[in-house]
């Protein structure tokens, strides 16, 4: 991953980095690997986090039909 700064904004370019970081869930990750997870909770939390991802797949396809 690349920042580039302009006329020496560091402030603006560590707010894109922080961005972009957030966007790709570093920083949901590492709050995750902090405390030790019980298997139950990480079945758990992954057929949740499937869930979403199937709601947002269906939702991006549906949008993507009615453009046609």
């Amino acid at each position: 991953m690349e920042i580039k700064v302009n006329e020496n904004n560091v402030e603006g370019a560590l707010k894109v980095l922080k961005r972009k970081l957030e966007r790709e869930g570093l920083f949901k990750e590492i709050k995750r690997r902090e405390a030790f997870e019980k298997p139950s909770q990480k079945r758990k939390r992954k057929q949740i986090e499937a869930k979403k991802k199937r709601a947002r797949s269906c939702r991006f396809k549906r949008t993507n039909l009615k453009n046609r």
